[in-house]
């Protein structure tokens, strides 16, 4: 399987539309990243929850997902399901974190996912984050949205293990839903792991990429 090692990374954007989201899509990723780089700068916007039990759930989990990194955190209170509606306030938080970092890396949602909201966010991140390696994280849902990634992030079986118990511990609120649990989320992480021959991976999804060959 052909790897691309990226250069530096000391600090990567995350956007979220929900509180979760960032976990479903990247938490294994996360939890590997901090791990290697402990003192990585994590900059994380989520467009909803904030104010209620999702953005106190949101703050726990990423300090647990992102162990050993510098975690700023801003969750706005826009309502979930609307971000059609509130295009400026979702567009002016996109260019704030832009004016406040210049991220190796960004983390979002991808722009064919089938709900409104992440794939609103995903085609404002082009809009602000214009010359960085930007990756779309799949979250499992009943859409049926799944498609065909181009990169991977492969997971060790601990980290895969850590991600499901940490989604479980930091997301109450999500329990009940049919889809949020266990077997969902190793199951599509052993799906992913098989297509890039590894146990468990994240995939992602991008539209471009620079390469540096002369090396």
């Amino acid at each position: 399987m052909n790897r691309l090692v990226p250069g530096s990374l000391h600090v990567v954007a995350v956007l979220a539309a929900h509180c979760d989201d960032i976990a479903i899509g990247a938490g294994g990723t996360l939890l590997t990243m901090c791990a290697a780089r402990p003192g990585l700068r994590v900059e994380a916007l989520v467009l909803s929850g904030g104010g209620t039990e999702r953005e106190d759930e949101e703050r726990a989990a990423l300090a647990a997902f992102c162990p050993g990194a510098d975690v700023t955190a801003t969750v706005l209170k826009l309502p979930d399901g609307r971000l059609p509606a509130h295009w400026d306030e979702a567009k002016d938080a996109v260019e704030d974190l832009r004016a406040r970092c210049d991220p190796d890396l960004v983390l979002a949602p991808r722009t064919d996912d089938a709900h409104q909201d992440h794939r609103g966010l995903a085609r404002l991140v082009p809009t602000a984050f214009r010359g960085h390696l930007t990756l779309g994280y799949e979250i499992v849902k009943w859409d049926g949205d799944l498609g065909t990634p181009q990169a991977y992030q492969p997971l060790q079986s601990d980290v895969a293990e850590t991600k499901v118990q940490l989604l479980q511990r930091h997301y109450p609120s999500q329990r009940h839903r049919p889809w949020y649990d266990r077997e969902a989320f190793l199951g599509l992480a052993r799906i992913r792991g098989i297509e890039c021959q590894e146990r468990y991976a994240e995939a992602f999804y991008t539209r471009k990429l620079t390469l540096s060959l002369e090396g």
